[in-house]
């Protein structure tokens, strides 16, 4: 009797070759599939001779080879080649069959493909999968939405390939309908984009102020390592920052300062600007990005427009590298705050229930953005499951209050001295507007209303009247409509 897979898996790049070994090791047999057959072939008769896999050389093979119900996962580019494979999948799958897209989806494209695959009688997995290689062949936090039905038929082989946190609970939950197990991977990748930057950042300042070298900042990346700022991307920016090149010196100051992007940061500051969330230090972070990439308009630039050069740092270095460990740890927290009131947000806007405490629990392991502190996140809505903002927690409030102080003096340094500090400034503005109770909006509003007869409200009246001044005594009484966020 032919034996069958639990799962199959189209895509043997990196992440699909490391999550099916993964797969492998904790009892399945699955079923692989690459569009270049060759590379099944050098799959099975490579890393994985030996072991309980199934070459399969078309689609027709991959599925006439998997146990009912049929469970197929995608681990390819996103966009047209997933529609692509939906369509050719649909044909050779039956009623109650589940079809899983582990990539970097867009969640719009979920949210769709979802609606389609169901009105096949077919169910749709739409799944957060993060650690990149190292974290799909050890465990990857995985964060599954699409049809609830399907929860049920692949919650077993998610939580048992994921990673591991407080003596084994698994960093895989059911996130929520269509879209938003996608979504929330979205956001998480926004956030990677936010620690990225303000950790480049705090490097450029030691490098530009502090004329500290990449083996004198290894050292205090370490220290940060071991404390509030306890992250994977903080360990292994402390690992980069000691790596030497073939001549002894650090590899990372040869490395070219245009940075690439995939998408997925872009794709959160646009969801923001579509719900009316400030994310800013996210959106910073994605425009950083792009400015970094200008690299020969930068070159011309500095010679055309020279800039501060900062004089020899004559304070006190121990100090200032406190205090940009509280600029970071502020800055972090605000990214997070940011990150969470946007799930939020989505939340009501389409319809999910997800739970906050939970995804904090999903990224302590496995992930990119794995980090002490989410714990705390869950306690914080574990205490009140309907927080508004992250900041208005104890915990987060009394941190944010101990950062500000050394924050300030950093963004203070950084403005002063021509350093460009973009996600660490606009974290603290933030701060400093959400919890101002006036702004100066209703400067805009007149503005608004003196061009445009947008109308505005008064502070002397009820909020949802709106009211309209001829200003200058030639316009009428007629007021246009506005845009809400």
């Amino acid at each position: 009797m032919n034996r069958k897979a639990d799962i199959g898996l189209i895509g043997l790049a990196v992440m699909g070759e490391n999550l099916v070994l993964n797969m492998e090791s904790k009892g399945y047999t699955v079923a692989v599939f690459n569009r270049t057959v060759d590379k099944v072939d050098a799959f099975v008769n490579g890393r994985g001779r030996g072991k309980n896999f199934i070459g399969a050389h078309s689609l027709e093979e991959l599925a006439a080879s998997l146990e009912r119900p049929r469970k197929v996962m995608m681990l390819v580019k996103a966009g047209k080649p997933v529609d692509d494979f939906i369509e050719q999948l649909i044909p050779l799958l039956e009623p109650g069959d589940i079809i899983i897209d582990g990539g970097n989806s867009h969640f719009p494209d979920t949210i769709r493909r979802t609606k389609y695959v169901e009105s096949k009688g077919l169910l749709y997995v739409g799944t957060g999968v993060s650690g990149g290689e190292e974290g799909a062949l050890r465990g990857p936090s995985l964060m599954p939405g699409g049809s609830p039905g399907a929860w049920p038929h692949v919650k077993e082989i998610f939580r048992a390939v994921s990673a591991k946190v407080d003596g084994g609970v698994p960093c895989c939950d059911w996130v929520g309908e269509n879209g938003a197990g996608h979504f929330v991977k979205m956001v998480h990748n926004g956030i990677e984009y936010g620690d990225m930057q303000i950790i480049g950042e705090a490097y450029h300042l030691m490098r530009e102020l502090l004329g500290m070298d990449a083996f004198e900042q290894h050292e205090v990346f370490g220290k940060w390592n071991g404390g509030v700022l306890d992250s994977y991307l903080i360990e292994i920016t402390a690992g980069i920052t000691a790596y030497k090149d073939g001549d002894g010196s650090p590899l990372v100051e040869k490395i070219l300062d245009a940075a690439g992007q995939k998408g997925t940061g872009k794709w959160t500051a646009a969801a923001a600007l579509d719900l009316g969330i400030p994310l800013t230090l996210i959106g910073e972070s994605v425009f950083s990005r792009c400015l970094s990439a200008q690299k020969d308009l930068r070159v011309k630039a500095s010679e055309a427009i020279p800039g501060r050069k900062p004089p020899a740092f004559a304070g006190d270095r121990r100090q200032f590298t406190d205090d940009l460990e509280k600029a970071l740890y502020g800055a972090k927290i605000i990214s997070y705050a940011q990150g969470y009131d946007l799930m939020t947000e989505a939340a009501k806007e389409y319809g999910w229930n997800l739970n906050y405490g939970g995804i904090a629990l999903m990224w302590r392991g496995g992930c990119i953005i794995r980090s002490r502190f989410l714990g705390d996140i869950k306690k914080a809505f574990d205490n009140n499951p309907s927080l508004e903002n992250l900041l208005l927690a104890p915990f987060f409030r009394e941190a944010i209050l101990s950062a500000e102080e050394g924050w300030r003096r950093v963004c203070a340094a950084a403005l002063l001295n021509g350093i460009p500090a973009p996600a660490l400034t606009s974290a603290l503005c933030y701060l400093d507007g959400l919890r101002n109770a006036r702004l100066p909006a209703n400067l805009l509003q007149a503005q608004r209303d003196y061009f445009g007869a947008h109308r505005y409200e008064r502070t002397d009246r009820p909020r949802g009247e709106f009211f309209h001044t001829d200003w200058t005594g030639r316009g009428g009484n007629t007021a246009s409509t506005t845009y809400d966020v």
